[in-house]
């Protein structure tokens, strides 16, 4: 069985044929169990993203992403930039801890 992870990743390359992409599982931030995949940080870079407002940049991931929304991921936290806004400021903002982390679970 694949992981969520990987799905992520697999669903995101076909929709978005990204020049970058990174799939950060950082459910280990938060409470829940050890081995959990319930919240991501992502980064695209992609051509697709072209001429698209930051709110129909993060539509566009809801949609390829809906099934894995529906069946447990928790949270996405969504870097989606073109190429040219990439070359012009490759960095991505760190993600904060959980404010409401407990110890994880086994």
């Amino acid at each position: 069985m694949n992981s969520i992870t990987s799905i992520i990743e697999q669903k995101l390359r076909m929709d978005f044929a990204p020049h970058h992409l990174d799939v950060i599982n950082e459910s280990h931030m938060h409470s829940g169990p050890k081995d959990a995949e319930t919240h991501f940080k992502v980064v695209i870079v992609s051509d697709v993203f072209q001429g698209a407002r930051p709110v129909a940049r993060h539509q566009m991931v809801y949609k390829t992403l809906a099934a894995e929304l529906a069946a447990g991921v928790h949270a996405l936290s969504l870097t989606l930039l073109t190429n040219d806004e990439w070359v012009q400021n490759p960095s991505v903002i760190a993600s904060p801890a959980c404010m409401g982390k407990r110890p994880l679970t086994d």
